[in-house]
């Protein structure tokens, strides 16, 4: 009973982050530079990521259970108790001490930890392609950044291209969207269907709990929106609307490439590639490349310190469970 009632808290609390982390970046940067109203980019990211399982499969989920090497649903569960909880109170504590993190980077991190901790050997061959692929996602978002900030400049203006244009950035965040539901996103599917059903296959999306996940990532991404308008990625550039919707087609470019390999890369990091490359396309001094340096520092700081942290709540909840 108790190990349930820490599971379902634990579940909860990793997509309420997951919605303060990822949803709070994505829904500040488009609100700030559309006139659309808050409400409606809220209501469209949401609703992705509750339909994500059924459009696009789980097979970015199965890749962070497949750290577990399919062992019995008793231990998978222990696993991602530990390293769920890890994750999140990690990633809690470096937002809070001001130092840049991916909450993908930390539960990648925790649920190796904790599987060792555990008895549980991970993959390591198929975690390191995933890292690989990973620290790729960014240097693509700064590609496409750059071709698609180049080819817009070079668009005629027309008539009625206000209109256009606000059309093309309601799309452009759409496009964002999905792309997070198809990859980054499937992260809370995988810690909710292993949480609740057991299953480290997570053989059917309709089992992963889509409305409750979809419910508490809005409302994480509501309380994370404001703070963290004073991240890094908001400060790469003084973007302009076009330079946002670039920028946004971009990341979504990168993190839908990988999909169809099941390959989770985090949407923000891609996100702040897209910026970087939109608006290295003008010069590069229109980027201020000292707030790439947080970008980085994720990579340095955030995945050793998840498995860190995920080892030792392996080995407090080892030594619970035995107490």
């Amino acid at each position: 009973m108790t190990l349930t009632v820490a599971l379902c808290v634990t579940a909860v609390a990793f997509v309420f982050v997951c919605g303060a982390n990822d949803g709070g970046a994505l829904l500040e940067l488009a609100v700030r530079h559309r006139s659309r109203s808050a409400g409606l980019a809220l209501a469209l990211l949401t609703l992705a990521v509750g339909l994500g399982p059924h459009l696009f499969g789980l097979a970015v989920a199965r890749t962070f259970t497949g750290c577990l090497s399919q062992e019995p649903p008793a231990t998978a569960q222990s696993v991602f108790l530990a390293g769920a909880a890890a994750s999140v109170a990690l990633v809690v504590l470096l937002t809070w001490r001001g130092v840049a993190t991916s909450l993908t980077l930390a539960v990648l991190g925790a649920l190796a930890g904790a599987g060792i901790a555990l008895g549980v050997r991970p993959s390591w061959g198929h975690l390191a392609l995933v890292l690989a692929v990973g620290a790729a996602a960014p240097l693509v978002g700064v590609a496409a950044g750059w071709l698609i900030g180049r080819t817009v400049r070079r668009i005629p203006a027309v008539r009625g291209m206000p209109r256009l244009v606000r059309a093309l950035q309601l799309a452009a965040f759409g496009t964002q969207c999905l792309a997070y539901a198809a990859n980054d996103g499937q992260k809370m599917f995988a810690v909710v269907a292993v949480t609740f059903a057991g299953d480290a296959l997570l053989p059917r999306p309709w089992e992963t709990g889509d409305a409750l996940v979809a419910v508490v990532f809005a409302l994480g991404a509501l309380v994370g929106a404001r703070r963290i308008a004073r991240g890094a990625a908001g400060r790469l550039l003084t973007a302009r609307p076009w330079q946002v919707m670039s920028a946004e087609l971009a990341s979504s470019a990168a993190v839908l490439s990988t999909v169809g390999l099941g390959m989770p890369v985090s949407m923000t990091q891609s996100l702040a590639g897209g910026l970087i490359g939109t608006g290295a396309s003008e010069g590069s001094r229109r980027v201020r490349w000292q707030f790439t340096v947080p970008l980085l520092t994720a990579w340095l700081v955030t995945l050793p310190a998840g498995f860190a942290a995920g080892f030792l709540a392996g080995l407090l909840l080892k030594g619970l469970t035995s107490w």
